[in-house]
């Protein structure tokens, strides 16, 4: 056995392998997908070919794009039992919750669910890609006692799934900037929840048991939870008129501010720039500035007093929220993201496997004898 290595708490700065997918730049200020700069990205392609990138080599050309996507619109729709247990959850679970549950049931239905082979695995990607959306409005429906809306193969990704929850495709100006968000979500190295579904795939378990797995991980208000968490702040400051003085108040007794600070960023989250550009376009689209006003405040004043930068939760909160959706979907939403930078994290895996395995450092008690439970 090789001499013991002790890592810091939370694995902090610790490179534990190697990735083709993507990292962060800090001499160019920029993360980058496949060697893209992901604010690059979003402003001049569309969330499917970031998600084509995300599990090939490269960009698609036209033709690959298009059997992209046609393969992806033929996969949205989910089965009848799957809608019928979609109908028996309560109706007040969260919808990461029910998300997890949704995807747990697809790997139910999938007799490939032991073959890990690349073609078989790409298959599976597409179908999680398209089905994920799915799941989620019909469980947004369900708790909204509205009947399901099914998936219009005719739309892309983005319209579709505002179709799906509200039966309409609203306005270019709000799918753009949702689009915008899906692609700087997608994907962030080895952040906790794509860690642990490369540890659950490590095991050869399969594809559907290691996004389960992802959905955990990401649910924590540490993670992808934090969006969820910046929007419930803003909603308590209430005003931009008392916004300065609840962060110093904030800080002064050491509250948990969410939406500030990222372990790897240490000068600003080089994807918020561009998120709080369409979410200043929300803002203005919608007429409801007031969001934007208090996260401004807020981010001048947790600047100005601590030099800590917010990160891309902080303007995607407010973004979602003025699109109309309830604060509760804003995670399943990353998830809607983020499945492609998982399942291009498997897959990359997969190809060249070994199981995750760390040791600890057991600080318990020593050996000691049993004693009869009359001498305890």
């Amino acid at each position: 056995m090789s001499e013991k290595i002790i890592a810091p708490k939370g694995l902090a700065g610790v490179v534990t392998d190697e990735t083709s997918i993507s990292k962060v730049m800090p001499e160019i200020n920029s993360l980058v997908y496949r060697g893209y700069k992901v604010q690059d990205l979003a402003e001049s392609c569309s969330f499917e070919e970031v998600a084509y990138l995300m599990v090939n080599d490269d960009l698609p050309n036209a033709d690959q794009l298009k059997a992209f996507t046609e393969k992806e619109k033929s996969y949205r729709g989910i089965s009848d039992d799957l809608l019928s247990v979609i109908g028996k959850f309560p109706k007040g679970a969260h919808p990461m919750d029910t998300l997890r549950t949704g995807v747990s049931f697809l790997g139910l239905e999938d007799d490939r669910i032991w073959d890990n082979s690349p073609e078989t695995s790409m298959d599976k990607f597409i179908g999680l890609l398209a089905r994920i959306p799915t799941i989620i409005a019909a469980s947004y429906r369900h708790h909204k006692g509205l009947d399901f809306i099914a998936p219009d193969s005719s739309l892309g990704m983005s319209e579709n799934f505002f179709h799906m929850c509200f039966g309409k495709v609203p306005a270019k100006e709000i799918i753009k900037a949702f689009d915008v968000s899906l692609i700087l979500y997608a994907e962030h190295s080895f952040n906790a929840s794509t860690f642990t579904t490369r540890v659950i795939t490590s095991t050869t378990s399969d594809m559907y048991s290691a996004v389960v797995g992802g959905i955990g991980a990401l649910k924590g208000p540490l993670h992808g939870g934090a969006n969820e968490q910046v929007m419930h702040m803003l909603k308590e400051v209430g005003e931009a008129s008392v916004a300065r003085q609840w962060m110093l108040d904030a800080l002064a007794e050491k509250r948990k501010v969410m939406g500030f600070g990222h372990r790897v960023y240490r000068n600003g989250d080089s994807r918020v720039p561009t998120m709080k550009k369409y979410t200043e376009k929300m803002a203005s689209f919608t007429g409801q500035e007031k969001w934007l006003e208090i996260a401004n405040i807020l981010e001048d004043t947790m600047v100005g007093e601590k030099g800590i930068y917010p990160n891309l939760d902080f303007p995607a909160g407010p973004a979602y929220y003025m699109m109309g959706f309830e604060i509760d979907m804003f995670t399943p939403i990353f998830v809607m993201s983020r499945v492609t930078g998982w399942c291009a994290h498997i897959m990359e895996q997969q190809a060249n496997n070994r199981i995750i395995r760390p040791l600890s450092d057991y600080v318990g008690e020593g050996e000691r004898a049993v004693r009869p439970v009359s001498e305890r």
